[in-house]
């Protein structure tokens, strides 16, 4: 692709988020709601083309791949500014390099206490100028598909109350979802989302916080517009804004391959 077709792809998909605010219920928190540009597989030219569109938030799936593009010295100089999620499915063993990254600004995919525990310990260790409490969002498996990572929607309360309690380095931004990709809209709202909501109800009720205080991640290029009308406020977009993707495995270790195919499926 290039630099005006990674242009367009950006214009087209923020005015429709834009008109997904004005469809969105009234009742729902009026937060303006984030585009995570998903550039997993993706050359670094192709990142520079969105953020010199104004693209600031970008979304990565593998740890080897993040850790090789954030420290890139051309990414480093061209794109001081940049805000990197961690969208893919993490493991314990990668949490020093994920921690490391420069320009970290969330971890999406928190789905047990112990990978919380091992966040909290690690980012206390890392010394980075004007260090912040590190953003993290817990994963729930709404859609209850084997091959999707996240906790139990039941595990949402008590894995939220312990990065609260428990993780003093962590920031609890918010809740994120996958969900089922097929989902009929003629049919009504996707369900899956709606027990995300619903997750978020219960986090609030438990820890004494607004809506408003509690993100929610979820919506991806098939389903974005849907999930801002129902509360979303941060969208992964992918293959809308850079095209469809080529899985060409990124330079990884063998403990890596085993999580490869999920990485591939799980967010787009």
């Amino acid at each position: 692709m290039y630099k005006n077709d990674i242009m367009n792809g950006l214009k087209v998909i923020i005015s429709k988020v834009e008109a997904a605010c004005i469809r969105r219920q009234m009742h729902l928190p009026n937060i303006k709601p984030r585009l995570v540009a998903v550039s997993k597989t993706k050359p670094k030219e192709l990142i520079f083309a969105a953020y010199d569109y104004g693209q600031r938030h970008f979304g990565e799936n593998y740890i080897q791949e993040l850790v090789e593009k954030s420290n890139d010295p051309e990414v480093l100089e061209k794109c001081k500014d940049i805000k990197w999620h961690f969208i893919g499915n993490l493991q314990s063993n990668k949490i020093k390099k994920i921690v490391a990254v420069p320009g970290i600004f969330v971890v999406e995919t928190v789905d047990t206490e112990k990978l919380a525990t091992m966040l909290d310990n690690a980012w206390s260790k890392q010394e980075k100028p004007n260090k912040e409490k590190l953003n993290v969002m817990v994963q729930i498996n709404t859609s209850g598909e084997e091959a999707k990572n996240g906790a139990e929607p039941a595990k949402a309360v008590p894995l939220s109350k312990h990065v609260v309690e428990n993780c003093p380095n962590l920031q609890l931004m918010g809740l994120m979802t996958i969900g089922r990709l097929d989902h009929d809209l003629t049919k009504g709202p996707n369900p899956d989302f709606q027990v995300l909501l619903q997750c978020r109800e219960d986090v609030c009720k438990a820890l004494n916080k607004r809506p408003e205080d509690l993100e929610l991640s979820m919506g991806m290029s098939n389903d974005f517009e849907h999930a801002i009308e129902v509360g979303s406020t941060n969208v992964r977009v992918g293959s809308s804004i850079f095209g469809a993707r080529e899985y060409k495995k990124p330079a990884t270790k063998p403990e890596d391959s085993v999580t490869e195919h999920l990485a591939q499926t799980s967010i787009s």
